[in-house]
């Protein structure tokens, strides 16, 4: 799905050259977006949904090629005061096998993440799967989940909320749109349920990535509801979801890859940086004047 997606982004010209700006975020626009990336992770590819251990040491992420293709998983660690170069954890494969979106648990303990190799080599059909996390710090071996949480369509960008659901976007049938975002619940013995979000996050427009808060209270999503792909904010206001607007972000680009602070107040996505090929990550405070410690700082990024 993500490059079905990127290819008709591609083809609209987002990935030319142009002028950087932000765009009307309706009654949410308290920031301005800032470069982030750590200078030891910045290349001229393009660097993607970035998740953090507890711990602020590890920072996962996935890479692609300027043209957002062929991603792959890689891991920096925070070592005498700065983050290291990336390689690719134990549990991922190399290229063609496709993988991304990798999501690190509150506690730790588990990690997961979508891959494509359970499919034929060229395939983008990204399912989701867990790695857990041993006693010793090492990681096990990855499992595929079930359906229904996989399906024959991708599902992408796999996050847990406050009640212990896995939220993803897919495109599978029988959704309000191109793709919406789902959420699964476990129930125990390897049984799921999943259910469409609904309005107002999925749409009929294409929904296909979401980014929650731990408290439960804030959630940016991912939409081509304009022609790109942009951030879109929601808050919970007196037991329902207020539609806040665009988050600061280019207009002439694409965003994906969200990351919301654990209380909500900052956001870290990936675009394209200024003019050039590559795409890099991005901070953006969500909340004016945020006294919030986040993203984890090492040494003096």
């Amino acid at each position: 799905m993500r490059r079905a997606v990127l290819r008709g982004l591609v083809a609209l010209g987002v990935c030319a050259g142009g002028s950087s700006g932000a765009a009307a975020a309706g009654p949410w626009s308290p920031g301005t977006p800032r470069l982030w990336t750590p200078p030891a992770i910045a290349s001229n590819q393009y660097e993607s949904t970035p998740t953090f251990t507890p711990d602020g040491r590890e920072l996962y992420f996935m890479r692609a090629d300027p043209r957002f293709q062929n991603y792959h998983l890689l891991v920096s660690r925070c070592e005498n005061g700065a983050w290291t170069s990336p390689q690719p954890p134990r549990f991922a494969r190399p290229l063609p096998v496709l993988e991304a979106d990798p999501f690190v648990s509150p506690d730790g303990r588990q990690l997961y993440f979508v891959s494509s190799r359970q499919a034929a080599v060229g395939s983008d059909d990204l399912d989701i799967y867990v790695v857990h996390r041993g006693a010793d710090g090492d990681w096990g071996d990855p499992q595929r989940l079930p359906e229904p949480v996989n399906s024959p369509a991708a599902e992408l960008l796999p996050r847990l909320d406050e009640r212990g659901r896995l939220i993803f976007g897919s495109s599978r049938p029988g959704g309000l749109g191109q793709g919406d975002l789902y959420a699964a619940t476990p129930h125990g013995n390897g049984r799921w349920t999943v259910e469409n979000l609904g309005p107002p996050f999925s749409t009929p427009a294409f929904e296909y990535e979401a980014a929650l808060s731990r408290d439960g209270q804030t959630l940016v999503l991912v939409a081509d509801r304009e022609g790109r792909s942009h951030l879109y904010a929601y808050r919970r206001e007196q037991g329902r979801w207020v539609a806040h607007g665009r988050v600061p972000a280019r207009d002439d680009a694409f965003q994906v890859g969200p990351l919301l602070s654990p209380h909500g107040e900052r956001l870290l996505f990936a675009q394209r940086a200024d003019d050039a090929r590559s795409g890099e990550l991005f901070l953006v405070d969500l909340v004016p004047g945020s006294t919030e410690s986040w993203p984890p700082a090492c040494g003096g990024q």
